[in-house]
């Protein structure tokens, strides 16, 4: 009765370290294994089946890194064993175990397997903490089963982030990586294994409870006697009285008023990482039959998974398995959800890009499935745009969740449930689980915490906890649906529902009815650095966002006057290769190098297609010739605005460079440029006006060089600290004419480390703007290199453009947000301004900056710094070691409608054609209201014929115009994101407009897609 807390704890815990985990599987038998190594890449299981397999035995090395290694492993169930029919709860079950050396950590990150019958049929996988495989043969019946194995590297061993060659093939070597532990027949001791199920549960929720309450004391007695009524001499015949001991405990019921938890069975499967995408399908493969079997064992058992771009690899490559998710999904026990095509980043992605996303995720959705999901699921993308809250409503979503956002290094959330508020006013239901993972095993401790830091107390008492292991896959376990079902109703616990994401925000939404609303960016305190990292795969998706948009516009144009058929197949596999690669581990660099290796590739070919495609239909619409035209494919062509137009190819620029002093200067119509010999910008007027953007101790283009050591994730993260070691870039290696520019290009060379650049300046063809071409060589490591502008503009916001607007970010540190925020995200342009005037600053690939105040002798700058390029060293030693250029574009007297102006002009520059009869076309549509910008032109998903427009109010201000198409149509409709009708206040009536005209008026960064039904040919 005066037994030591600590003593008897101490007791328990080596009870069920060392008696109880060793008994859970009886009578092991070892079973045959024969193997054969694929030579390459990994083979489908006929061609794997029809191989000579060789004897092989455990205690063997096996795997070379990227490896795939078949097994083929067979025996017979003894006569006197149970039949197959058994489970957990109903006597002993007949399993094989196998182990292929895992190292006890969690799946995903090492060696995985799955499992087939000699008919091919897929069973489950095999993974640390799931090592068996159900038998369905009965007592004296042989069995055989092919057992494909990959062994991966585990590349964060004992969460170690150093770096390493594994994560390319070319330099992961052909070393063996794992030994094979285990194939062993065995009875799963039902018994035993319930009596560990119940001791996880009671044993964890005990160490939560506050030390004072008598329910941590009844707990523990109990788990006392239950060890002593177990013998470690016979678990197997006496776990039924350790279970006696505890049945009183677990049957006492939750309190009324306990947090209520809605347990989402769930496996986060990155589609790249520390894995190539050819891993990923199989990772999907693996998840999916787990589930699937897991569902065969317990009739509650829920599973929800998101991206129709892991289904669609399903059905590609294992449609056996993708039928079978097909009839639970019917029967609605597996639940997809997301809507969109991958788990993208948000940040990063372009706006047609987003609206992408949920167009091909939702339409495969309901193809395959006949379902539409509401929840747009990221639980772990790096911050969220303000655009996304209408992207989202735009395609049919209602709700949003994300646990991210708990990683926030400075300022946590001030909510768990809440309305998010995006740029055009759209709001959408949120959920942050106070769990604070995403990969929760049901514990103790993780639901005492969901509660714990459930922020609406009071207001709501209803949370949602995603469990099943994830990043690398493998899902829900029986384990953790043993901790459901215990924890259903259990005094001192929440109270656990199994149960689907709708079901929960359902619920959610019912009983707060009048949310707290955040209103613009989510954005996370962490994980800066992924704006910069990978330059190249950056690159690839702003090119490749931009020549969708101008294959599709010719296309359309080219099939609207009959020149030929709209490419239908070929564009759709080019988003579909985009919107992959926009993928949350992908676009921002934080993946293995075979990743971003196969990315650029990949980009590579899309760049080719859509090249071909483009000047195919502009050869078709312009006819066969021997003239050239310029194509303007932006919102602004050459000859009015409009969505598409081409002219005469433009006269070269004649402002010229002249020496000043020891340095040079160029002088236009618009504006004069000073570049002093050290190649910073001293001066930068306007003509006439002569407002000065740069102040005399703070010049532009100033190169600097920051120490980029991060604390935790180098490809991920970029701290603070990195601003306390800096070298500014003052002295050139050379600056003269580029040979062959005629005087209109300056070319400025630098050198520092082991790297150098080139930097070519010259005026922008209408002489408004400073245009900045920079070539790197980049061979630095754990470096940051930036591109300084200090305007002299007293600014204390800078606007950013975002996908269908921009939203502005405070330049000055009041608060522990604005000072967190020291590193943020912008596409095309970054603007700062005071009344009546602004500087805008453009670029083409660049997507992290910063921008801060400081005062120089009593006057107020404002510096804008572009981040060029990092050299992290995990996951990638060779992160962005290379060549890489930029172009980038300086603008001053610029408001909001000029920058939006420039980054449309920087990133839809004139396209020259060759080989056509004609060098003018009739823009396809014209606009005459500048803030109305058409984002996209196309013809119908539904391969109907009729011509989808997307435009938006790009100014942040309400907007009339007037869309007049070009092409015959018999009517016109505002439609949703997925081209169906909806109501829309934008569309105004057209009476009194010309015969064809479209009257808008739109709201502030209103996003509006038209559908015009085409005439019958």
């Amino acid at each position: 009765m005066h037994d030591n807390r600590e003593h008897i704890e101490a007791r328990i815990n080596r009870f069920l370290r060392e008696r109880l985990g060793g008994n859970l599987w009886k009578d092991r038998r070892a079973a045959l294994i024969e193997v054969w190594e694929a030579p390459g890449e990994p083979v489908p299981f006929v061609q794997a089946r029809a191989q000579e397999y060789r004897t092989f035995d455990t205690g063997q090395p096996w795997g070379a890194p990227w490896g795939t290694t078949w097994f083929r492993i067979s025996g017979t169930v003894p006569g006197e064993w149970p039949g197959p029919e058994s489970g957990p709860g109903q006597g002993d079950r007949p399993e094989l175990l196998l182990d292929l050396g895992f190292s006890g950590d969690g799946p995903g990150f090492e060696a995985e397997a799955l499992v087939y019958t000699p008919a091919g049929d897929i069973v489950k996988a095999v993974e640390p903490r799931n090592l068996h495989v159900p038998l369905g043969q009965g007592p004296g019946e042989t069995f055989e089963f092919y057992v494909e194995t990959a062994s991966n590297p585990n590349l964060i061993t004992g969460f170690t982030y150093a770096p390493t060659p594994m994560g390319d093939p070319a330099t992961a070597g052909r070393a063996p990586l794992y030994v094979f532990r285990t194939a062993d027949l065995a009875l799963l001791d039902t018994t035993a294994w319930n009596l560990a199920q119940d001791f996880w549960t009671l044993n964890g929720l005990m160490h939560e409870l506050p030390m004072d309450q008598p329910r941590r004391y009844e707990i523990l007695r109990a788990m006392e006697r239950a060890v002593t009524a177990v013998d470690p001499a016979d678990v197997s015949g006496t776990a039924a009285a350790g279970r006696e001991q505890l049945a009183g405990v677990l049957a006492q019921p939750a309190a009324a008023s306990a947090h209520r938890i809605h347990a989402v069975g769930h496996a986060h499967i990155d589609s790249a990482w520390l894995w190539p995408v050819r891993e990923t399908v199989r990772k999907v493969a693996r998840t999916f039959a787990n589930v699937l079997e897991l569902m065969e064992q317990d009739p509650d058992f829920i599973f929800t998974a998101s991206s129709a771009q892991q289904y669609a690899w399903l059905k590609q490559y294992y449609p056996e398995l993708f039928a079978r998710v097909v009839q639970r999904v019917r029967e609605g026990r597996f639940v997809p959800t997301g809507g969109m095509w991958v788990e993208a980043d948000t940040n990063m992605p372009g706006g047609e890009a987003m609206a992408r996303q949920f167009v091909a995720g939702q339409r495969f959705f309901a193809e395959n499935f006949g379902v539409e999901p509401e929840v747009v699921w990221l639980p772990d993308s790096f911050g969220y745009s303000a655009a996304l809250p209408q992207i989202a409503r735009a395609a049919g979503c209602r709700w949003f969740l994300t646990q991210k956002i708990s990683w926030n290094d400075t300022n946590a959330m001030p909510h768990s449930t809440f309305s998010w508020e995006g740029i055009d006013g759209s709001r959408l239901f949120t959920h942050f689980p106070p769990v604070a993972t995403y990969n929760a095993e049901l514990s103790g401790q993780e639901l005492a915490r969901a509660q714990r830091q459930y922020a609406e107390k009071g207001f709501g008492n209803t949370s949602l906890v995603p469990f099943g292991w994830g990043d690398g896959g493998g899902g829900p376990t029986r384990e953790m649906l043993a901790a459901a079902h215990r924890t259903a109703s259990l005094e001192g616990s929440p109270k656990v529902k199994l149960s689907t994401p709708e079901q929960f925000f359902a619920a959610a939404q019912e009983e707060l009815a009048d949310p707290q609303v955040w209103s613009g960016e989510l954005y996370l305190e962490f994980h800066r650095g992924t704006y910069t990292s990978q330059a190249n795969t950056k690159q690839g998706n702003r090119r490749s966002e931009h020549l969708l948009r101008e294959a599709e516009l010719w296309a359309a144009a080219a099939a609207l006057a009959g020149g030929t058929e709209y490419p239908y197949d070929a564009l759709e596999q080019a988003w579909s290769t985009v919107l992959l690669q926009q993928f949350h581990d992908i676009l921002p660099g934080t993946s293995i190098a075979w990743v971003h290796q196969e990315a650029e590739r990949r980009y590579a070919e899309v760049a080719a297609g859509l090249q071909m495609l483009i000047e195919n239909s502009a050869r078709a619409l312009l006819g066969p010739g021997g003239q050239v035209a310029a194509l303007n494919a932006g919102p602004y062509p050459v000859a009015g605005i409009a969505a598409a137009g081409a002219g005469p190819v433009p006269a070269p620029t004649p402002w010229l460079w002249e020496r000043e002093g020891g340095g040079w200067r160029i002088t236009s119509g618009e504006l004069s440029l000073r570049v002093d010999d050290a190649g910073l910008f001293r001066s930068l007027t306007e003509v006439p006006g002569g407002r000065e953007v740069f102040l005399p101790d703070r010049p532009g283009n100033l190169f600097q060089l920051f120490r980029d050591t991060p604390n935790q994730w180098d490809a991920w993260d970029l701290d603070a600290h990195y601003r306390y070691s800096s070298k500014d870039l003052m002295q050139p290696d050379a600056m003269d004419l580029e040979p062959g520019s005629a005087g209109r290009v300056l070319r400025i060379t630098r050198s520092f480390g082991n790297s150098s650049l080139l930097q070519r300046i010259s005026l922008s063809p209408d002489g408004g703007a400073v245009e900045i071409e920079v070539d790197v060589d980049w061979h630095e490591q754990q470096k940051l290199l930036k591109l300084a502008f200090p305007l002299a503009v007293h600014a204390d916001r800078a606007a950013s453009e975002i996908q269908f607007g921009h939203i502005f970010r405070p330049t000055h540190a009041n608060t522990s947000w604005d000072a967190a925020r020291f590193e943020t995200v912008a596409h095309r342009w970054i603007h700062v301004g005071e009344p009546g005037y602004g500087v805008a600053i453009a670029n083409n690939s660049t997507y992290g900056h910063d921008t801060f105040r400081e005062a120089v002798d009593g006057r107020i700058c404002t510096t804008v710094r572009l981040s060029l390029l990092r050299g992290p060293l995990f996951p990638d030693p060779e992160t962005d070691q290379g060549t890489h250029r930029f172009r980038f574009s300086l603008r001053p007297g610029a408001g909001i409608a000029e920058a939006v102006r420039e980054g449309y002009r920087l990133n839809l520059p004139l396209r020259q054609v060759s080989g056509v009869s004609s060098t003018a076309v009739e823009p396809v549509l014209h606009v005459d209201n500048p803030a109305v910008v058409v984002e996209a032109v196309k013809l119908a998903e539904d391969r109907s014929g009729d011509v989808i427009v997307r435009l938006y109010e790009a100014h942040g201000g309400r907007a009339r115009a007037v869309l007049r198409p070009a092409f015959g149509h018999d009517g016109v409709s505002a439609t949703d994101l997925l081209e169906r009708p909806v109501a829309s206040d934008a569309v105004a009536d057209g009476t009194g407009e010309p015969a064809g005209g479209v009257s808008l008026e739109l709201r502030p960064f209103e996003i509006l897609t038209l559908r015009f039904r085409r005439r019958p040919r």
